[in-house]
């Protein structure tokens, strides 16, 4: 991270108060940058924003980005130099259920920042989060970039035409965006239970019995929350010089566990017996899927620095001290 490059840059990060965003405010709040943060809710109050007075450094505000009007007054009024585009629908139950809702958030939120970005003069990089998911099903594992995006359920679709929208904005108007595709990511700071690696971490300092969904056999990759906070900051920092507008990196530690082996690495490093129910219920989830990251360690000079091992073991002890609190 180069300290000089974010120093009192404005930078608007839509979904700040989520898992992702919430560390990637800190980093940069910490580097400082002028953080304007937008989510549709504000001060949630389980939040790594409420940690060290955090909050008090960056400024919160409350709104949808699927509301145009909304998002333009913004972004007029701020004139940031940098764009995180995080906020979306993220938890693929909810979208089923609620489809509508998703593609709103997902692909409208996307196409509103995008077309309002396109009237600035001041944004010099937009960095915006797709998925793993955008690919689909592919037969041909680990994915490249190159893969088709051809999501199947509403969560899958709305984030391979989001991506398809930044690659048209990127390459038609010359916006300045570039897109990631992570592995699942993990880490302190989770609090969305719904999700493999804190729940099974939870259950297993609680002592509660973890329910698998699936039927602990679908294989997915795991990417320590730091790493990739750290992959989108250089994106930001080198789109320009390194002309990196429309395209898109996986980012993922290239190293894909299978659920049942992770919840059993979960439960030995903390030292307990596995203790799990196994309901075989999953629908409309992809049942193996895992990235190449090449391209970011040969472009970007990225690499994860957790292995799941370190980065578990870090999560852990947030967790123990957060559920004991």
């Amino acid at each position: 991270m180069e300290k000089k490059f974010w120093k009192n840059k404005k930078v608007l990060m839509t979904g700040h108060e989520g898992f992702l965003g919430s560390w990637l405010s800190r980093t940069l709040v910490n580097a400082g940058a002028q953080v304007i943060g937008v989510d549709i809710v504000k001060n949630r109050k389980i939040s790594l924003l409420n940690e060290n007075g955090l909050r008090t450094r960056l400024t919160g505000i409350k709104a949808d980005i699927a509301d145009f009007k909304v998002m333009r007054k913004i972004i007029k009024k701020h004139n940031p130099h940098i764009v995180f585009h995080l906020a979306a629908e993220a938890i693929v139950s909810r979208a089923n259920k609620e489809p509508v809702r998703t593609f709103r958030s997902n692909i409208e939120g996307t196409w509103n920042i995008l077309e309002i970005s396109r009237e600035s003069r001041s944004i010099e990089a937009i960095v915006m989060a797709s998925s793993d998911k955008a690919y689909g099903s592919h037969k041909i594992l680990p994915y490249t970039e190159n893969a088709a995006l051809k999501g199947d359920h509403p969560y899958d679709v709305s984030k391979s035409c989001a991506d398809l929208i930044g690659y048209t904005y990127a390459h038609t108007y010359g916006v300045p965006v570039v897109t990631t595709r992570c592995g699942n990511i993990y880490g302190p700071g989770d609090y969305n239970f719904s999700r493999i690696v804190p729940d099974a971490i939870c259950c297993a300092l609680t002592g509660k019995k973890l329910i698998i969904r699936s039927d602990g056999k679908f294989t997915r990759d795991y990417v320590y929350v730091d790493d990739i906070v750290q992959g989108y900051i250089i994106l930001a920092e080198k789109l320009r010089a390194l002309n990196l507008h429309g395209q898109a990196f996986n980012l993922s530690d290239e190293n894909p566990i299978s659920v049942i082996k992770l919840v059993n690495k979960i439960y030995a490093l903390a030292g307990e017996k596995p203790k799990y129910t196994i309901l075989n219920k999953a629908r409309y989830e992809i049942k193996h899927q895992y990235l190449d990251s090449g391209k970011a360690r040969r472009v970007l000079k990225w690499k994860p620095e957790f292995s799941l091992t370190q980065g578990l073991k870090a999560a852990m002890e947030w967790y123990a001290k957060t559920i004991t609190a």
